[in-house]
């Protein structure tokens, strides 16, 4: 996981290690894995809740099972279980509401692909 936080280029390594902190501080004993070219976070008999991918204006987290947050993260998925976070230049988002959505999605049903 180090690594891929280490790789994310310009303003967007920022925004990884900040979101990397928040989950670490906000979902004790998180499971963390890379697979393709995307950090998954899970949490022990639940699956994987959690990812983010780098974009060129954004950092798209992806909360997996997102449709059962309430409220729902703001952008749709083709995935009907999945919402998304976009995070762009600026760095700015609210981090109280995603330690909220973050802790939520940690305790339901995540997924399971690897």
């Amino acid at each position: 996981m180090q690594a891929y936080l280490d790789a994310m280029p310009e303003w967007k390594h920022g925004v990884g290690v900040r979101l990397d902190t928040l989950i670490v501080e906000g979902v004790p004993n998180v499971r963390k894995a890379v697979r393709w070219n995307t950090p998954f976070y899970g949490a022990e008999g639940n699956g994987w809740f959690l990812g983010f991918h780098c974009f060129t204006r954004y950092v798209k987290v992806s909360f997996l099972n997102g449709a059962s947050l309430d409220p729902l993260p703001p952008v749709a998925s083709k995935d009907p279980t999945t919402r998304y976070l976009h995070i762009p230049e600026d760095g700015v988002f609210d981090e109280t509401q995603f330690v909220a959505w973050l802790q939520r999605a940690a305790v339901l049903p995540g997924w399971d692909g690897f």
